[in-house]
């Protein structure tokens, strides 16, 4: 690991306060590293990629991840201009069961504003103080503000005649690609590519592919050079309102809505 010149250093040194860093990136990769701490990790500016062992998160503006204590990943940013806001807490032996589990949240108003208000802040919130009190209720409201953990994350294919395959779906978004032409251009029966994916990827084709296409369709709104109808055709959706389900169905809400708050944070 060559994160030793990471503020991450700093994370552990106490094992009771919550540990804050907010800044802007200026890096495009933090390498494989874990922390005894929990992070609470919300992006503004672009989009971040965290790497586990076993899967690529997807981590968009207004969204935050929850990574528990001990796991290893790495963090790349989309561009050196990407804002990190991040916050490390302890475990607990009474932790609630959502502290526990990897995902990706979208973040209310309420949030929002309480993570406004951590803005200034840096370095270790040593119990008993104001700061470390209002940092432990952001924690605190999480399982009850964040019920879905919404499904912003693939796995890593293993088998290389799988590999063969999703390099030609990142090359074909948009597309209309039918599952039987698929198998067909890559000598597979519909049942043995069907059984693949849900070995290797532990989905279905469907729900692999729709979720490539969402992670692509963020990406183009972030880009802000596509109106939504065009970015539903580049993800190869003809019908708008199709799209629109769809991406409400993965995001939690509307491609509209989402653009119109990503920035929020920034004013």
């Amino acid at each position: 690991m060559e994160s030793d010149k990471y503020y991450i250093m700093d994370v552990d040194t106490d094992g009771k306060s919550i540990y804050c860093h907010h800044d802007l990136m200026g890096e495009l990769l933090i390498p494989t590293h874990k922390h005894e701490k929990s992070q609470l990790l919300y992006t503004e500016g672009g989009i971040v990629y965290v790497k586990t062992q076993t899967q690529t998160y997807f981590l968009p503006a207004r969204h935050f991840m929850w990574i528990p204590g001990g796991v290893l990943h790495s963090i790349h940013p989309s561009s050196e201009d990407v804002m990190m806001r991040n916050l490390y807490f302890p475990k607990e032996r009474k932790d609630h069961s959502f502290y526990l589990t990897e995902g990706i949240y979208p973040v209310n108003d309420l949030l929002l504003q309480m993570m406004l208000f951590t803005n200034r802040w840096n370095g270790n919130l040593e119990a008993g103080t104001r700061n470390f009190t209002i940092a432990s209720s952001i924690k605190a409201i999480l399982p009850e503000i964040c019920t879905v953990n919404l499904s912003l994350a693939l796995p890593l294919p293993k088998e290389e005649r799988l590999i063969k395959v999703i390099a030609y779906l990142d090359a074909n978004l948009s597309e209309n690609i039918q599952f039987s032409k698929l198998a067909k251009e890559f000598g597979f029966s519909e049942r043995s590519l069907h059984r693949l994916f849900q070995k290797d990827m532990g989905m279905s084709f469907i729900q692999f592919f729709t979720i490539k296409r969402m992670l692509k369709a963020i990406e183009l709104l972030l880009d802000k050079k596509l109106p939504v109808g065009e970015v539903a055709m580049a993800v190869g959706y003809n019908s708008l309102p199709t799209f629109s389900n769809t991406f409400l169905k993965v995001l939690g809400q509307r491609p509209s809505d989402y653009l119109k708050r990503i920035e929020i944070l920034k004013k």
